[in-house]
């Protein structure tokens, strides 16, 4: 049922032993990836004290990672299969200690990043080839159960991303965020030369390198106009021409792939509804889970004047759901379709979201930590179930790309999420500074605004002179209330749509409920579906 497998070049047997080096060092390269989003926001907090840089420039740390892993994944997976997938693997795993080991040097943020930028395509690499590098390693059960710890990387690098900053940053300093992550690709990396056997897909076709350009472009041109929406406004020209430029290449991404003979984006996924509502499920837990993982730890760190330590403490009430509860939500699906599982979880995450809305700013007790429990409980109900899902739904010959697709469209869904809820917070921000001093000039407030959202409180105090401490906090507090709810609203509205597209799918034995006799039937499980295991 993979597509590496059947078509893959011939390998010599490989020993027990190599076959377990191989798996540790796509481990560590897996783990890599989102601990390098999730650790960004923790530090950033002490990358502004001590780098120059604005605000803008500061949420790019994490914006310009997910932006150039999540547009290039698919292309990088493309690479694996043309070029052979340990060479992909090497040359992701190279510049990502490379890369890491500079990041401590950069001069100021804009250098960090530009950095951020390589940081991100060699991750795309690493996983891309790593992944299916696994997929020629270990065939039947063995799969399924090695992809399982895959995901469980995944979780590990997301859930203790924050906590692991915060012990580097007490202990050491922000620094040494980066060199541990230096440190995980370099012994990846050592694995990778001596333990890995090249493979490659000899029927693999030529690259689309027009869909994957126009791809590309389309979500920077997107973000840049989300990041700077909240200095120059939603409705100013520059931003209102960045969207517009974003939404002609997106028409002109859409045609390419309409012609082209082999596109990275198979457009026909998208005639099936069910496939359509899998691609739901990440759009959810970004607003409900994602975004909050980059904007919780500023919130505790630059407003509320936790330490890094302690902030990365009360996010493993946030994130360490996501270790075990998709194992229990895989069991679960025996007797309760997956879309109703997925929807029930989105509803719970609505639900510590609201109650998110009801902690007073400063409150780290027992309330604003069942809440914390709650979004991440919700949020890893259907994240293990999302990349079987979005193969289980589709035709057979048609699952592959359903796998690349929905890997790329998770983290590009992801980045956009992380940057449009780091521009509404400043937005709502900028509202109350308004209200309260209505006569400051609108320039001041906006930059002010920008610096509360990015949790840089000392420096908004010292732009924004005509306010006292309370009055800021109180701005943040408005807005950080408003996020929420918006972030209530999507999450609901998917939720509704998850129930209706995908509350028949069923697990158990891969029937699919109300599937039409000429369609082929797959099953959940599927190894396959966990290529993309935990991208957002």
């Amino acid at each position: 049922m993979h597509q590496h497998s059947t078509n893959a070049s011939p390998t010599v047997p490989r020993s027990a032993r190599a076959k377990t080096l191989v798996l540790i060092a796509v481990i560590l390269a897996c783990i890599s990836l989102p601990l390098s989003l999730s650790a960004g926001p923790a530090a950033q907090t002490y990358i502004s004290r001590d780098l120059a840089g604005g605000t803008i420039a500061l949420s790019w740390i994490t914006n310009a990672f997910m932006l150039a892993c999540g547009s290039t994944l698919m292309v990088a997976g493309a690479l694996a299969d043309h070029y052979g997938r340990k060479k992909i693997f090497f040359a992701g795993m190279l510049v990502m200690t490379l890369v890491s080991l500079l990041m401590p040097l950069a001069p100021s943020v804009l250098w960090l990043d530009f950095l951020r930028v390589p940081h991100g395509l060699a991750a795309a690499c690493a996983y891309a080839g790593g992944v299916s590098m696994l997929a020629q390693e270990f065939e039947g059960p063995a799969r399924v159960r090695i992809f399982s710890l895959i995901g469980i990387a995944f979780g590990a690098g997301l859930a203790f991303g924050p906590t692991l900053a915060g012990i580097l940053i007490a202990f050491a300093s922000w620094h040494a965020v980066f060199l541990s992550s230096a440190l995980i690709s370099f012994i990846a990396l050592m694995l990778c030369i001596f333990f890995m056997t090249d493979s490659k897909n000899p029927s693999a076709h030529g690259l689309d390198w027009a869909g994957a350009g126009t791809f590309t472009l389309m979500l920077t041109l997107f973000t840049f106009a989300v990041v700077e929406a909240p200095v120059h406004g939603w409705t100013s020209s520059l931003v209102l021409g960045l969207f517009l430029a974003s939404g002609l290449v997106l028409v002109l991404f859409v045609v390419i792939e309409m012609k082209v003979l082999n596109p990275m984006l198979d457009l026909s996924l998208f005639r099936y509804p069910r496939f359509v509502g899998a691609q739901l499920l990440p759009l959810a837990t970004a607003y409900s889970y994602i975004a909050l993982l980059v904007i919780l730890p500023l919130r505790f760190i630059g407003i509320e004047g936790l330490n890094a330590l302690d902030a990365g403490i009360l996010m493993l009430y946030f994130s360490a759901p996501l270790l075990f509860i998709p194992f229990l939500s895989a069991m679960l699906t025996r007797f309760i379709p997956v879309g109703i599982l997925s929807g029930l979880g989105m509803l719970i995450s609505v639900a510590g979201l609201v109650l998110l809305t009801q902690v007073p700013l400063g409150d780290h007790g027992i309330l604003m930590r069942v809440d914390l429990l709650l979004i991440g409980l919700g949020a890893a109900i259907p994240w293990g179930l999302m990349d079987n899902l979005a193969v289980s739904v589709v035709p057979s010959d048609k699952a592959g790309m359903a796998v690349g697709i929905f890997g790329a469209l998770r983290v590009s869904i992801d980045s956009t999420a992380m940057a449009i809820v780091g521009s509404l917070l400043a937005f709502f921000a900028r509202q109350t500074l308004t209200d309260i001093r209505p006569d400051q000039n609108p320039d001041t407030l906006a930059s002010g605004a920008a610096q509360l959202a990015a949790g840089t409180l000392a420096k908004a105090g010292s732009i924004l002179s005509g306010f006292d401490h309370e009055h800021l906090l109180l701005a943040y507090d408005l807005a950080f209330k408003k996020l929420l709810w918006v972030a209530i609203i999507l999450t609901l509205a998917a939720a509704v749509l998850v129930f209706a597209l995908l509350g028949r799918v069923r697990s158990d034995h891969g029937e699919v409920a109300g599937e039409k006799e000429n369609e082929p039937r797959r099953e959940v499980s599927a190894p396959l579906a966990q290529e993309s295991p935990a991208l957002d």
